[in-house]
């Protein structure tokens, strides 16, 4: 088996860590569109790849790296391999470094481990990738895509369609084997040595009565992560297992994890995803684990603090443009944004460290250049009250189906830099009271 991130190169360097590992406040994008591609973000490339656009349904052509693979099976791992090579760059990374991003937030697809994917009914493409090697910026590997499909009717999900089948026993299962892989590639490969989380899922089904044992999921990912790093020696805060290693297995992983699989104190659907993954793996703290906030869903969810054994933090998103939040008009936008409760409502649920894992500047309506500095300014401010932020996205395509810079003006950090929305320091704000005229009406 190949394995697509064994070119990841991060350094641990630069940045102060709350945690091990984590930032103590989190200035960061996603590199989204890099290794789950979402053609919206670059029609232009998708379309010369040998893709297609739908207007209105993205299961009714080429519009999913899944898609594509079944339309072009000879060409799909060349074509995708190009698309790595270019979409995040060197000089991206020496950007992000010299405005003061310090994480990046990795969208991954469950066929990043190559094994598990059903060839016979599932098609994604293959190869390797680069680096971020001497940046200094933190990673957080996000399981973005997962097998079955997680959220009907989503380019993220790397299968656009209605049949969601994630909330299985198989399907959990396949995700239990992708986390025990992550998570000792994150630790025994160094050049994984600045991934401080792995987040277990990206956005799930609101509707918790959709999502049939999300909780025992929930844990049962957690115990992997923990056993993965007890059995390599590793120290986890708070944790109640207990595993032992014998003598004999203890300088061999594959002799170990097959000891730890056996172990009695985990549930078997745990033993069974570290037993699947010794054929998978190729200094040190626990790596923190990461879920959606319990708000994320409604009808009953389980909370996430209820799987915790040593560290564990908290992501949301929030997009006003899609509606739901405020009013569509600038006004109604600030006093929600100034006057934003989410950190302080999770914090009461148990779900603290909570950082803003997705957010942009786009709105409901046209946005004048100075409506997004004061946009910029409240959302980074609003964040920041929590573990920090990491918008959504780095960078998108500038072309004619684009419109130009129309959908980078307000979804790319890089073209926002540019513009001056947002600022060469993350810490810093053009103006720190921005919120003052709007903090009247809480």
């Amino acid at each position: 088996m190949r394995y697509i991130l064994a070119g990841l190169v991060l350094s641990s360097t630069l940045v102060a860590r709350a945690w091990a590992g984590q930032p103590t406040q989190i200035y960061g994008v996603n590199l989204g569109s890099w290794l789950v591609l979402e053609p919206w973000m670059l029609p232009q490339e998708w379309l010369d790849m040998g893709g297609e656009s739908c207007s209105n349904n993205c299961s009714s052509c080429i519009a999913t790296e899944s898609s594509f693979a079944k339309a072009h099976p000879d060409t799909v791992d060349a074509k995708f391999a190009q698309h790595w090579d270019t979409w995040f760059t060197q000089d991206d990374v020496n950007t992000l470094k010299g405005a003061g991003i310090n994480t990046v937030r990795i969208p991954l697809g469950y066929w990043i481990v190559e094994a598990l994917v059903d060839r016979s009914h599932e098609s994604y493409p293959r190869g390797g990738l680069g680096w971020l090697k001497d940046a200094g910026i933190q990673a957080i590997l996000d399981h973005h895509a997962l097998p079955g499909v997680q959220t009907p009717g989503q380019m993220f999900t790397g299968n656009c369609t209605t049949d969601v089948q994630f909330y299985t026993p198989y399907n959990y299962h396949r995700a239990l084997v992708w986390t025990a892989v992550m998570t000792t590639l994150s630790h025994l490969d160094p050049n994984f040595g600045s991934v401080f989380a792995i987040e277990a899922i990206n956005e799930p089904i609101m509707n918790a009565t959709l999502t049939p044992n999300y909780g025992t999921f929930q844990k049962n990912f957690v115990q992997v992560m923990r056993a993965v790093e007890l059995t390599l020696g590793i120290f986890v805060p708070s944790s109640s297992l207990s595993l032992s290693v014998s003598a004999s297995a203890s300088n061999n992983f594959t002799a170990a994890l097959s000891a730890t699989s056996s172990a009695t104190t985990l549930p078997a659907e745990v033993q069974a995803a570290l037993s699947d993954a010794r054929a998978h793996h190729l200094s040190s703290n626990p790596m923190i684990h990461c879920f959606m906030d319990v708000t994320w869903q409604h009808d009953k969810p389980s909370n996430p603090a209820d799987a915790a054994i040593g560290p564990q933090a908290y992501d949301d998103h929030l997009y006003y443009s899609f509606g739901g939040v405020a009013a569509d008009d600038p006004e109604s936008y600030m006093i929600s944004i100034c006057n934003l409760s989410r950190i302080q409502t999770d914090a009461a649920l148990g779900n603290s460290p909570l950082w803003f894992g997705e957010w942009g500047l786009p709105t409901q309506f046209n946005a004048t250049d100075e409506f997004l500095y004061k946009w910029a300014d409240a959302q980074k401010l609003a964040y920041s009250k929590g573990a920090g932020w990491i918008f959504w996205n780095f960078k998108t395509e500038i072309s004619s189906l684009t419109n130009g810079t129309v959908l980078a003006r307000q979804w790319s950090y890089l073209e926002g830099l540019k513009l001056g929305f947002l600022t060469q320091d993350p810490a810093a704000l053009h103006d720190p009271n921005v919120c003052g005229p709007y903090m009247q009406h809480l």
